[in-house]
């Protein structure tokens, strides 16, 4: 029996890599970072909606692909690969999940198809239900929400947002209102956007069957962290084979660095640290739709894991590279900022096995 992406799994992927290649070039991903060309994360965006990147897990009936989370987990390994520029997790991913299983049918109808043909674009805001800070919380009284929300995902751009206090409910709210604030936050990766959101009696719609339970806002969160962890395993990936070529051609003592046994040591520990966790990924989100027993603890278990490979994996490629690993000519830096960050969004891993020992409890 073969295990492994389908031929339309590998082919999505490669469109999207391909694109990313032509389009999402060290030098474009420089302008973005530095603030150069505030359009050209746009372009790149639009491009990948072109490929149907924003209908890939909605069902048909709202006019999406109706794929399964498998799918999604390629296009986000590619755009890891590729330090994409550009929203996916948040308004493709965990927006149509939360809308799909606490959204009522009519809330269904409106926001699914408007994801769909791209009228509308998510944000999302879960991180008071996943650890509560001091400092931050959500209200909601009489229709309306108050408080502050930390790290809410891609929603500088967004049109609406899906937000969450501590009991997992979950509400939409208009990005455009005039009583939100959204503040840009500074983080180490430039490559994407994270926010801090202020609401002050910002009229919200609640998803009827999130106050039942908290299932939706569960699902959409273990999606959401096997994202990041095919983000981290892409933008893994391709650090190592920076490092490879870069041991290759580079050449101390008359030979190339890569000929040393302690540099191929550290590019065959590299390459065996990652490789299990393609298969740990996929079988996360094979698990998501087809193996619900199995979810939660497959979707802690892989955010967890590749988190802890690819930060060793990122720091071991920048050391291939010498000082140059360093530098802003090479560019390493943007993936390596990408992992780290990958690895604190929607809970680190000390969090994230705390809550998959519950699971097994």
């Amino acid at each position: 029996m073969y295990f492994g992406l389908s031929e339309e799994q590998s082919f999505f992927q490669d469109n999207v890599r391909k694109y990313l290649e032509e389009h999402a070039t060290l030098d474009n991903i420089k302008h973005i970072a530095n603030g150069d060309e505030k359009n050209l994360s746009a372009e790149i965006h639009q491009g990948l909606l072109n490929l149907g990147m924003n209908g890939l897990l909605i069902p048909e009936e709202f006019g999406g692909l109706g794929l399964d989370l498998l799918f999604a987990a390629v296009v986000s390994e590619a755009l890891g690969g590729g330090a994409g520029p550009t929203p996916f997790i948040a308004p493709y991913v965990m927006a149509p999940i939360a809308i799909r299983h606490a959204g009522s049918v009519s809330q269904h109808e409106n926001y699914l198809s408007k994801i769909s043909t791209n009228e509308y674009c998510f944000g999302v805001g879960f991180s008071e239900f996943i650890g509560k800070r001091n400092d931050a919380g959500i209200t909601f009284s009489d229709n309306v929400l108050n408080g502050r929300a930390m790290f809410v995902l891609d929603a500088y751009d967004a049109t609406h947002l899906l937000l969450a206090d501590e009991k997992g409910q979950i509400f939409v709210v208009d990005a455009r209102s005039s009583n939100i604030e959204i503040v840009k936050l500074t983080t180490v990766d430039k490559t994407r956007q994270y926010s801090e959101v202020i609401c002050k009696n910002l009229e919200a719609e609640l998803l009827e069957n999130s106050s039942d339970s908290t299932d939706p806002i569960i699902q959409a969160i273990d999606a959401g962290r096997i994202m990041l962890a095919a983000d981290s395993l892409g933008a893994s990936q391709t650090m190592i084979d920076k490092a490879v070529d870069y041991a290759k051609e580079r050449k101390q003592f008359g030979r190339a660095i890569g000929s040393f046994q302690a540099v191929k040591h550290m590019c065959a520990e590299m390459a065996a640290d990652l490789e299990p966790c393609y298969a740990l990924v996929w079988h996360a989100a094979h698990c998501h739709d087809h193996s619900p027993e199995e979810a939660r603890l497959m979707a802690c278990h892989a955010k967890a894991h590749v988190s802890e490979m690819s930060k060793g994996i990122a720091k071991k490629a920048t050391e291939v590279h010498g000082g140059m690993g360093f530098t802003d000519l090479l560019g390493l830096h943007y993936w390596f900022k990408r992992i780290g960050l990958n690895r604190q969004i929607l809970g680190s891993p000390e969090l994230i096995r705390e809550e998959a020992y519950k699971t097994q409890v």
